[in-house]
């Protein structure tokens, strides 16, 4: 389906509203039109994995003999000697630096290691997540992103994981453009996406929020689609926003017909701009009329509307004196029922997953044997 886009960008409150009533005035400097507002992390523990990082620092700088300045001095006289570095030793330095200072010695001892073992194969080990771990710990997001498009060290970052954590740390700085610009050089160098690059690269374009963003978006999710690879709820939320925020209804709605379990508080309040903004004003008044749940006890779970949304959707309604009044009516019930929240639905969207829980992680086991890099006959796996 081909994409249509438009020049205008769909607004949500940028004026108070001046008629008095039940909804009162509503003013946010977070409105989810604009690039600013939620700045939270995409990716889980399970991906970062920094308090595994931080623990395995501890381990390590208990085990090594002298100071720790006095070791980096050292390797730095011999990287400028062009010694070699070693496997090993690029671990314990990653693992030893504290300051960015370090981080420019380790970088300098990434090069050469990579410079000497570009072309050999590291078998199932990767530094790259180690240093973006690092990179995360200290803060250090443009060393990061630097470093994973330089094509001198091309090979070096090979796998998807590197990249995510690179991408969420720009994200949580605000940095979409930087963003964008590792997640296209992440596509050029061949690496490929999971279902993490396709949350964020979403989520990235949403932020964007601009013509080329909104074709990015299409063709990532309309190309993960195409290899029969699981595009995440997630995912689909942020193209669902984007999409509206580029006025481009139709296809919010198709891609909103994709997400399997529509329950969440973020697809409730999705389903309301599309109905609002698609013109189905009495579909709408119904839905949210159906949703009104009173007389029940403050701890069951009931569905929560944004105000932000919720007043988006009454700016359609005022050209029609007799939906205008039952929408009022209708808002002043769920307003009752505690069912309208101040939280804007750009920090709906933009929340950190769950870890996995630990009976989950039983049944991700290792399939591939780290010595000899075949499949393992185990009796249960053939099962």
């Amino acid at each position: 389906m081909a994409v249509r886009v438009t020049t205008g960008y769909f607004r949500i409150l940028t004026n108070t509203v001046k008629n008095s009533g039940v909804i009162t005035a509503y003013k946010s400097s977070q409105c989810w039109t604009c690039r600013l507002g939620a700045k939270r992390h995409l990716l889980s523990e399970d991906v970062i994995r920094l308090h595994e990082f931080q623990q395995r620092k501890v381990a390590v700088a208990h085990q090594i003999y002298g100071d720790k300045d006095n070791y980096f001095e050292t390797l730095d006289k011999r990287l400028q000697r062009n010694e070699l570095v070693l496997k090993d030793e690029l671990k314990l330095v990653l693992h030893l630096c504290q300051t960015p200072e370090d981080v420019e010695v380790a970088k300098n001892a990434i090069y050469r290691y990579h410079e000497e073992n570009g072309n050999v194969a590291f078998g199932e080990f990767k530094f790259g997540p180690l240093f973006m771990r690092l990179c995360y710990e200290l803060g250090l997001e443009e060393t990061a992103a630097d470093l994973v498009k330089d094509k001198a060290l091309k090979g070096f970052f090979s796998d998807s994981t590197s990249f995510n954590i690179v991408m969420d740390m720009l994200f949580i700085k605000g940095s979409y453009d930087s963003a964008l610009e590792v997640l296209l050089d992440m596509k050029t160098q061949g690496v490929s996406f999971n279902k993490d690059t396709c949350t964020l690269a979403s989520a990235i374009c949403y932020k964007l929020n601009t013509a080329e963003s909104y074709r990015i978006c299409t063709l990532i999710l309309e190309e993960t689609q195409s290899k029969g690879k699981h595009v995440p709820r997630q995912a689909f939320f942020f193209a669902v926003a984007l999409a509206l925020k580029q006025e481009d209804v139709e296809r919010a709605r198709s891609l909103y017909s994709q997400i399997m379990n529509t329950e969440s508080k973020v697809c409730l309040n999705l389903k309301v701009l599309l109905l609002g903004l698609s013109g189905a004003l009495k579909d709408l008044l119904s839905f949210l009329e159906s949703a009104i749940v009173a007389d029940t006890p403050t701890f069951v779970k009931k569905p929560a509307f944004s105000q932000e949304v919720l007043e988006t959707v009454r700016e359609k309604m005022e050209d029609s004196t007799q939906l205008h009044s039952r929408f009022e009516d209708i808002f002043a019930k769920l307003r009752l029922s505690g069912q309208v929240t101040d939280v804007t639905l750009d920090r709906m969207l933009c929340h950190t997953p769950n870890a996995k829980k630990k009976h989950a992680a039983l049944l991700d086991q290792r399939r591939i044997s780290r010595r000899t890099f075949r499949p393992l006959q185990s009796a249960l796996l053939i099962e």
